[in-house]
């Protein structure tokens, strides 16, 4: 599915295990001049201290699962649902994403899609940039988009108008620089800002709050992004997940995605960084957020 296609996301009916949400988009496929719409639907599962494991599944029941750092919490959905497992996709090797794999092909012999990176043994179809994921059950295409930084192998997966950005993108925020540069990050994150405005992000983890108390202290005036942290903590005083969230919502509240805004650069430029530099502005935003404690 290439990149200008669309999804309509919206909650769908069915009863999501606690801490759980159902998310629905419609998935188009472009070769027919009358495009048909396929419903696929998202469920992310609470694993770990504060991972989400997403589920994507249609409505026949066939499902796919992205960076499992547990097996449990996605048999305990499969079976509560009775929906049959067809692929693992992960973004990058490290144990809270794949952890659950192993117990997960124990019981379902299904491909697992990774980037090729020798501390993901269990990769069974590697993916590189720009390739992609093309599934018949369901029926999806997800294009691979390299996103180095986090990791220096780190993928991320675009389709049907959904992003699994895996720890590259964070709602109001962006992961740790483990092996990349603040150069690559930046990159990475400039490619996925380019996606549309409508695509759902799907992150791995619930930082939401924490990103959000860091956001607002370099945009203190941002109305949009007080909204959205005002929309956040009411989701999670219901047990609710603060994801998916569109793409559009981070280009106007995420400062990680906002180095080129006068409020961001103004900040900048009172810690010191010279404002024309966009890799310093982000390599002093990103090292101030690691030594952040709200």
């Amino acid at each position: 599915m290439p990149l200008t296609d669309r999804a309509r996301i919206a909650t769908s009916a069915g009863s999501p295990l606690p801490g759980e949400a159902i998310w629905q988009a419609v998935s188009r496929d472009g070769t027919h001049p009358m495009q048909t719409e396929r419903a696929v639907h998202l469920l992310p599962l609470p694993a770990l201290a504060d991972n989400y494991i997403w589920l994507l599944h249609d409505d026949n029941g066939q499902a796919i699962v992205v960076d499992p750092g547990q097996s449990a919490p996605v048999e305990h959905a499969l079976i509560k649902h009775g929906w049959q497992l067809r692929a693992i996709l992960l973004t990058h090797h490290h144990d809270d994403h794949i952890g659950g794999v192993a117990g997960l092909l124990a019981n379902h012999p299904v491909p697992v899609y990774a980037p090729d990176d020798a501390r993901i043994p269990s990769a069974s179809v590697h993916v590189a940039d720009r390739g992609h994921v093309r599934l018949a059950a369901p029926q999806v295409d997800f294009e691979v988009i390299a996103v180095p930084g986090h990791t220096r192998s780190h993928v991320a997966y675009y389709g049907a108008g959904v992003l699994f950005a895996g720890d590259t993108l964070f709602s109001l925020g962006c992961g740790r620089l483990f092996e990349g540069t603040p150069a690559q990050m930046l990159t990475s994150l400039d490619r996925l800002a380019t996606l549309p405005g409508d695509t759902q992000l799907c992150c791995a983890h619930e930082y939401t709050v924490a990103n959000g108390r860091f956001a607002q202290t370099v945009e203190p005036g941002n109305t949009a992004l007080a909204a959205r942290l005002a929309e956040v903590r009411r989701l999670r005083d219901n047990h609710q997940p603060s994801l998916p969230v569109s793409l559009a919502s981070e280009l106007a509240t995420n400062p990680f995605l906002r180095i080129d805004v006068p409020a961001v650069i103004d900040w900048c430029r009172r810690h010191h960084q010279p404002p024309a530099d966009r890799t310093a502005r982000f390599a002093c935003l990103r090292a101030a957020k690691d030594v952040f404690h709200a």
